[in-house]
């Protein structure tokens, strides 16, 4: 069995994700589970670039492990979480999840075993340049995309609306 670079990479970038997935869900202090979080993005963006799609890279970047990160960061240190105290008690339902966990990830392994074998991931991804992804969201996708600038500039308004409320509330 010849192992290239891409798969290689994919499966380094898999295990990363995979890890920083697992901190995320197992870390009591949302600093170091956010931190996690970003370790994930990057590991998608390291994805994206073992199938030569750059700009989706840089852009996973940029606005998730940049921006988005930012922002839950500053919620988290706006709200003062503090990571829970105490010893851990055993739940009943948290034991049914895990068990319901395995049992997806026995599945996701019995259907994706036939997978393995083949080489889908040939050659360079279809959109991941600049150009190819503004022709698509400048002709097949414009009217969802200019809904989603209408949806961000009513988030917009609202976040300012709701800390122009806590700022009067304040004084």
């Amino acid at each position: 069995m010849e192992a290239t670079l891409q798969t290689v990479l994919f499966w380094f970038f898999s295990i990363v994700g995979i890890g920083g997935a697992i901190g995320l869900l197992l870390n009591r202090n949302p600093v170091y589970a956010a931190l996690c979080l970003i370790l994930n993005f990057f590991s998608i963006a390291g994805l994206y670039l073992s199938l030569n799609a750059e700009f989706l890279a840089v852009i996973q970047i940029l606005v998730y492990a940049g921006a988005i990160m930012v922002l839950f960061l500053f919620v988290i240190m706006l709200l003062n979480l503090s990571h829970e105290e105490g010893p851990r008690k055993f739940d009943m339902t948290k034991g049914l999840a895990f068990i319901i966990g395995l049992a997806f990830l026995g599945e996701m392994f019995y259907v994706l075993k036939g997978f393995a074998s083949d080489e889908r991931v040939e050659g360079a991804f279809a959109y991941g340049g600049v150009k190819e992804i503004g022709k698509e969201l400048m002709t097949n996708y414009i009217f969802p995309f200019e809904m989603i600038s209408v949806i961000l500039i009513a988030a917009l308004i609202g976040a300012i609306a709701v800390a122009r409320k806590y700022q009067y509330d304040k004084e």
